[in-house]
């Protein structure tokens, strides 16, 4: 049975359970949970600076339409790179919302308290290192430079200006703790044989529908798909329902996509485990921890409750 050191626990966008993604805070609170990892989604402003967003648009987490009304796109979108970090400093941040202005997770941190900013990347770093040098932990960080394809769209190279920051910040190879994943293989691609980054790669792996890319997610969920990787990336990040199945009687087992990246060397971090969103399948945070470490294999997990996933740990 895997031990909880075992298994590599990645705070997804802080810990976004508790408090607002992505915010100071909400890193804070991760870090202080104990988790191995704290993730930051990447995405640039007007001016070039490096904030940490998960989506390219402002609207979900902000105030934007109040505090800069007739500055949306043509798909009433406020896009971050048509604000400068200036402007987006002066932003209020509040829990996800639809667009119907309901929280996406109803029994989080309430979503009128707009209490919070949003950070850059250079920020988040430092706070990290200094709580690592504070509390003697090596806490890393895990990078997903957000649609670079839409990026270079519009002028940008954002994952050039994401390593460059890295380098910067003293995350240079695969010895240092900073992992960079991507949805594009061939932004991959270019981190490591143009950039020549050393870094740990993870391609992320979606839907085709989902338009995230224009990488063939079914194709390389195959043996075959994982093959053509295995020499560029460290490991894979699949989406948690990729990883499973259905046993007779309604119970999960391993799809076997964990078993084919295992044995080509590729590490596994499945998304996203939270505790107010699981499947019908599953009853509680225990059984599926205990699913995901011992029928399917993996080998870390993006959580918004990593406190949840080291307590319910049954090898811990």
């Amino acid at each position: 049975m895997k031990t909880e050191q075992t298994l590599t626990v990645i705070a997804h966008r802080g810990a976004s359970g508790y408090l607002p993604e992505h915010t100071l805070e909400g890193v804070a609170m991760a870090h202080g949970m104990g988790v191995d990892y704290i993730e930051q989604d990447v995405v640039l402003t007007y001016d070039h600076a490096l904030i940490v967003l998960h989506d390219l648009y402002l609207d979900a987490v902000s105030d934007v339409a109040v505090r800069f009304p007739g500055r949306s796109r043509q798909d009433g979108r406020h896009y971050a790179i048509d604000f400068t970090l200036e402007e987006i400093r002066a932003l209020h941040v509040h829990e996800r919302v639809r667009p119907d202005g309901q929280p996406e997770f109803p029994g989080r941190f309430p979503h009128r308290e707009a209490l919070f900013r949003i950070p850059t990347l250079a920020e988040e770093i430092i706070l990290i290192q200094g709580l690592n040098r504070s509390s003697g932990r090596n806490v890393g960080i895990y990078i997903e430079p957000k649609s670079p394809a839409w990026h270079t769209a519009q002028g940008r190279d954002i994952v050039k200006q994401v390593v460059a920051e890295l380098a910067f910040f003293g995350y240079h190879s695969r010895d240092d703790k900073a992992i960079l994943q991507s949805f594009d293989t061939h932004y991959l691609e270019y981190a490591r044989y143009q950039l020549e980054t050393d870094l740990k790669l993870v391609q992320l792996i979606g839907e085709n529908s989902w338009g995230e890319s224009d990488s063939d997610f079914d194709f390389l969920r195959t043996a075959k798909g994982l093959k053509s990787i295995a020499g560029l990336v460290d490991g894979i990040g699949p989406w948690l329902p990729q990883l499973v199945q259905l046993r007779t009687g309604g119970d999960l087992d391993s799809s076997g996509l964990a078993g084919l990246a295992h044995q080509l060397g590729l590490f596994v971090h499945g998304y996203t485990l939270r505790a107010d969103q699981l499947p019908e399948e599953i009853p509680d945070m225990p059984s599926a921890v205990d699913r995901l470490i011992n029928r399917v294999g993996i080998d870390g997990i993006f959580t918004d409750h990593p406190d949840r996933v080291h307590r319910d740990n049954p090898g811990s």
